[in-house]
């Protein structure tokens, strides 16, 4: 992102008093009973950009705009696709959805796409888009998703991850489980053709689930969108064209 996107980016030259430029970065003092993590995390939100961008545009976090940069290079989200939104909570990625797929019937002449967003919380409603509380893992959860879309989906998505333990190895094999199971969920509502998009964490333990999903998408990419932080571990995998559920079975039948 350019400088002048950023707050204090822009560049000032040297003034009178010949000090250079100056520094605008907001920063936070440490307060009493504030532990220093909590102070960094407010400091890095108050100089984010794209915090500041999600304010001004209405979104319910930064994270919308990792959505919207993967579909802008990815195109999944397209007029009349029906779309599954895993652990939704906040909302900023259903937001991006119910625009992208035309949810609310505002681009005329457009097809008009569903936008469904399952948590374990509550979430508040978000114009647009239909908010369950529901745990995608519980046995009917599946069933429940495609009587609720009246159908299969287009794009099941997830920007979920697992509580973290601060144990980096442990976060990593958690993520990737989750990972795991929302594949799992997205064999069972994705229309064929459909696209699986979710966030794992680079590690190094997810070679298996990478497998998985080639066996079962035409195509995998895995991508790191410039609105996810550099210090973050933090990758996004793209599996598109869903060839319908394929076994460990049928792949060494078809190898034979």
């Amino acid at each position: 992102m350019a400088n002048n996107d950023k707050p204090g980016g822009s560049r000032t030259g040297k003034g009178s008093s010949g000090r250079g430029q100056r520094d605008l970065r907001v920063r936070v003092k440490t307060a009493k009973g504030r532990k220093l993590s909590s102070t960094l995390w407010l400091e890095r939100q108050l100089n984010d950009p794209y915090v500041a961008r999600a304010r001004r545009e209405g979104y319910r976090g930064r994270a919308a705009y990792k959505i919207l940069e993967l579909d802008d290079k990815y195109r999944f989200l397209v007029p009349g696709a029906r779309v599954v939104d895993l652990g939704c909570a906040p909302g900023g990625w259903c937001q991006v959805a119910v625009g992208r797929v035309n949810a609310l019937g505002e681009k005329s002449g457009k097809k008009v796409g569903r936008v469904l967003g399952v948590d374990l919380q509550e979430v508040e409603p978000i114009a647009g888009a239909e908010i369950h509380q529901l745990d995608f893992l519980s046995d009917d959860a599946d069933a429940r998703v495609k009587e609720w879309l009246g159908g299969t989906a287009d794009v099941v998505m997830s920007d979920m991850a697992a509580a973290s333990s601060g144990h980096k190895g442990t976060d990593h094999l958690r993520i990737v489980a989750l990972v795991e199971a929302a594949a799992q969920f997205a064999f069972d509502v994705l229309e064929p053709g459909g696209t699986f998009v979710a966030k794992v964490l680079a590690g190094g333990a997810e070679n298996e689930m990478q497998a998985m999903l080639k066996r079962n998408f035409r195509k995998v990419a895995n991508v790191k969108p410039p609105a996810s932080r550099s210090d973050l571990s933090e990758k996004f995998v793209v599996a598109q064209g869903f060839r319908g559920r394929v076994t460990d079975e049928m792949t060494e039948e078809t190898e034979e």
